[in-house]
């Protein structure tokens, strides 16, 4: 795995001092050293759909318009999701399949038998045990003292929710984000602790635990958890008999449920110090929480981009692409369309349309877990004012070394309770 340390010390260049030829913004630094904004204005005004002939994953075109984004997802015909959903293609031969990386009937018949897991019907059972876990953590937290929000509140937080959402072992519930952290990690971007050697170990031990699960929940009376859903559908219960595909399936759903909530729990905290202004709108109208938490979700684009690959020649804002083509929409530079967007580029709590974003895409790929992460959030925050006058940011944060998951490993804050 690329080294944290060593990845801050590379010099990301101006993109404005760059040639449009070969302008390529995969590398995984520009995200990690949060400079991957300009790079994008200067696609979003230059070359809206750019081609880049060589990189380190190969040659792509990237997306980089809002109304092109949504052009591109709701097109699963002319912009295919197999073989991968990610801009670089594994540098194994391990590509399990999963249904996000899938076109219909298959797509269509696997999504719909996990779905009713986070169905509305759901969401209303699982909202009080959500605000008693937030509750119990924000309690526990220490107040006057520096700690790191991401490790105490974001990751705890939306591991409970997964080991919920998989009836997974509460006690065993954090080897869930770990594998999670497995499976979006590769020899160019990841996160710290991943041994890269050992990844197929843990796939292993991941594949052992859930169709240990499987077959006990097989046996049981049908509930309401994936496994469970997917065990007894009769158009998905054969899955355990193809571990891989079952591991892809699984390793979608940890990371659909634990990285796009993670992420937007810190970088809400984040957002609110960088624009003081609107942490005092929100403690002054707490209602606006809701809204609040869309346009978290805009700022944060918890994961960076998704890619198709074209079935047909086609064209797309003036460009010819060719089938085969590699077409990656950048999430994140659709949510700074300034065209679409007005101020894009601040952090506003009450924004109009607030959930009018690309994090969670469009047509039949879209996030079908934007509901309980939204929840998440929204009762996290609910919970934060009611107990602390302010979560202060102390220092910068780090973050992730991906051109995929946008995302934190440390958040420094000190907490400040409400005064009597």
């Amino acid at each position: 795995m690329a080294d944290t340390a060593q990845s801050m010390d590379v010099e990301v260049p101006d993109p404005w001092s760059l040639p449009l030829e070969g302008f390529d913004v995969s590398k995984a630094e520009i995200f990690q050293q949060n400079k991957h904004g300009e790079y994008f204005r200067r696609l979003r005004k230059d070359a809206p759909v750019h081609y880049c002939p060589e990189s380190a994953v190969g040659a792509y075109w990237s997306v980089t318009k809002y109304h092109d984004i949504v052009a591109v997802d709701s097109n699963h015909k002319t912009f295919s999701s197999v073989p991968s959903i990610v801009i670089g293609d594994p540098s194994d031969d391990f590509q399990p399949p999963m249904f996000i990386a899938m076109d219909p009937p298959i797509h269509d018949v696997q999504r719909k038998a996990a779905q009713p897991a986070v169905a509305p019907t759901q969401l209303s059972e699982l909202e009080d045990l959500i605000r008693q876990r937030v509750i119990a953590i924000l309690d526990s937290l220490p107040v006057g003292v520096e700690f790191n929000w991401v490790e105490k509140v974001s990751i705890e937080l939306t591991t409970q929710m997964l080991a919920t959402l998989f009836d997974f072992p509460f006690e065993q519930r954090h080897k869930l984000p770990f594998w999670s952290d497995v499976a979006t990690t590769t020899d160019a971007v990841g996160v710290a602790g991943v041994d890269m050697e050992a990844r197929m170990g843990h796939f292993e031990d991941c594949i052992a635990a859930f169709t240990e699960l499987w077959h006990k929940r097989a046996a049981e009376p049908p509930k309401f958890d994936f496994i469970s859903l997917l065990a007894h559908n009769p158009e998905t219960k054969n899955m355990v008999d193809n571990p891989v595909e079952l591991l892809g399936n699984l390793i979608l759903l940890i990371v659909g449920g634990n990285d796009t909530t993670r992420n937007s729990i810190s970088g809400g905290v984040y957002f609110l110090n960088k624009f003081p202004e609107q942490y005092a709108k929100l403690k002054a109208d707490p209602s606006l929480i809701p809204n609040m938490v869309s346009e978290i979700i805009r700022y944060q684009t918890p994961l960076a981009h998704m890619r198709r690959v074209a079935t047909e020649d086609t064209e797309l804002g003036g460009q010819k692409i060719k089938k085969g083509d590699k077409v990656v929409m950048w999430y994140v530079s659709g949510n700074r369309d300034e065209d679409v967007i007005e101020r894009a580029d601040e952090f506003l709590i009450d924004r109009p349309n607030a959930r009018r974003h690309v994090s969670f895409g469009f047509g039949i790929h879209r996030c079908m877990g934007n509901r309980v992460a939204e929840m998440q959030l929204r009762i996290l925050w609910e919970e934060i004012l009611n107990r602390f006058e302010k979560v202060e940011v102390v220092g910068e944060p780090e973050r992730v070394l991906s051109n995929f998951v946008l995302g934190y490993t440390n958040l420094p804050v000190v907490l400040h309770p409400k005064s009597a």
